[in-house]
């Protein structure tokens, strides 16, 4: 293998464990409280509502717009927080890597409770990893059979959107071993990352929640999303 071969096996190894870090740590540290994003939903954008049920009777566009919103928040926080540790270059990929694991998974949870997901049993949890894979663009069918055993569950889609993900963070990020670019590329990489994550995850949820709001509201005619 060549030398340029060899180094880019060593990045992808090191960002996959990065991201496999820094996802187990956010499953299992980094958790939005249900509660205080009820309290934020109904003071910073005035839901009329009690409970997550009651986002099945919101108006579509409406939980269209704050996804919007909670999307464009993350990829901002995102943003800035690649071009502050870009100026390391490669060097800070690990620590950036596991921020942004942090920060994806954050809004993920997010976008599942807007929609009317909440994540406090098992099988929940195990919903909101395949919204997390369907984000970064993994099939995790052949793990669906396991999703009633989390334990085995989630461990074994981190792993895969890890290896996934890695390939592309390193195609991509190769551009931060120029230490005068590596701010920028930072922060713009990590712009894309989160918005296409966002975009995809918002997709997953919209599509579940107007499931469910066909079976809570028969007479209500709710439009498909466009592909």
């Amino acid at each position: 293998m060549s030398e340029a071969g060899q180094k880019s096996g060593w990045l992808v190894q090191k960002a996959e464990a990065a991201l496999k870090r820094g996802f187990t740590h956010a499953y299992e540290k980094v958790r939005v409280d249900p509660q205080e994003f009820l309290l934020h939903l109904q003071a910073a954008h005035g839901m009329p509502i009690r409970t997550y049920d009651g986002v099945f009777t919101v108006a579509l566009e409406d939980l269209d717009r704050i996804a919007e919103d909670t999307v464009k928040a993350s990829v901002k926080l995102a943003t800035l927080e690649g071009a502050g540790l870009g100026i390391g270059g490669m060097l800070t990929i690990v620590p950036d890597l596991g921020i942004l694991s942090a920060i994806t998974i954050r809004m993920i949870q997010k976008l599942s409770l807007l929609y009317g997901f909440q994540f406090n049993t098992e099988n929940e949890v195990a919903e909101l990893w395949v919204a997390a894979a369907s984000a970064a663009g993994v099939d995790i069918s052949r793990e669906l059979l396991e999703r009633e055993v989390v334990q085995r569950f989630v461990p074994k889609v981190i792993a895969r959107i890890a290896q996934q993900a890695s390939a592309d963070v390193v195609e991509k990020w190769a551009g931060r071993l120029i230490p005068i670019l590596s701010s920028v590329i930072g922060g713009t990489l990590n712009y894309y990352f989160i918005k296409t994550w966002g975009e995809r995850a918002a997709k997953h949820f919209r599509e579940k929640h107007m499931q469910q709001r066909a079976r809570l509201l028969p007479s209500e005619s709710v439009p498909m999303l466009e592909s």
